[in-house]
C-alpha cells in the first residue's frame, strides 16, 4: 500500500529561533509553532483553540529562519511528520511526532519580522537617541509643492470588470 507523509502549516513562533551545529557542520534549529483552529462554541462564540508544533529545519533554511524570524513572526512550513521515541534518564519510554521542514516562507510585513542584526542596530541608535537612517528607496513625498493629491479614481464605466 502506498502512503504519502505532507503537512502543510501556517501558524506563529512560540519562542525565539536557537541556531546550532551538529559535528559534521550543518545548522538546525527547533521551532515551536503555535496553529489556531477556529471555530465556534455552543454558545456560538468564536474561539481559538491553538495546536502547538515542534518543528526541525536543517541546513540553510535554519539558517535564514535564525537571521530573520523570532518570537510571533508568521511563517508558512511544509515538511514531513516524523515520530521520535528514547527512553528518558527515569527508564520511561518517551515519545513525540514533531514535523521535520523542508521549505519555508516568511509571512507578514511587521517592524518585529526585521533581520535580528537590523533590529539590534535600530535598538542601539535609539539607546545613543539617534534616528534611524531613511530608507534605502524612493518614495514620493505625502505633502509638499509637487504634491497633486491621490490619483482620481476611475471614471465609472472604465471599470474593468
Amino acid at each position: 500500500m502506498a502512503s504519502f507523509n505532507r503537512v502543510i502549516l501556517v501558524g506563529n513562533l512560540t519562542r525565539d529561533v536557537e541556531l546550532r551545529y551538529i559535528p559534521s557542520g550543518m545548522a538546525v534549529c527547533d521551532l515551536g509553532l503555535a496553529v489556531n483552529d477556529r471555530r465556534k462554541n455552543a454558545q456560538g462564540e468564536w474561539v481559538d483553540d491553538p495546536v502547538f508544533v515542534n518543528v526541525t529545519l536543517w541546513g540553510r533554511t535554519a539558517e535564514v529562519a535564525s537571521e530573520y524570524l523570532s518570537k510571533g513572526s508568521a511563517v508558512l512550513i511544509e515538511g514531513r511528520l516524523k515520530y521520535d521515541q528514547w527512553e528518558g534518564n527515569d527508564g520511561q519510554k518517551r515519545f513525540r511526532l514533531r514535523v521535520v521542514g523542508e521549505k519555508m516562507q516568511m509571512l507578514g510585513t511587521r517592524q518585529g519580522d526585521a533581520p535580528r542584526a537590523a533590529r539590534a542596530g535600530s535598538a542601539a541608535r535609539a539607546d545613543r537617541g539617534e534616528q534611524a537612517p531613511p530608507p534605502a528607496y524612493d518614495e514620493p513625498p505625502e505633502e509638499g509643492p509637487n504634491f497633486s493629491g491621490p490619483p482620481a479614481p476611475p471614471p465609472e464605466d472604465d471599470i474593468p470588470f
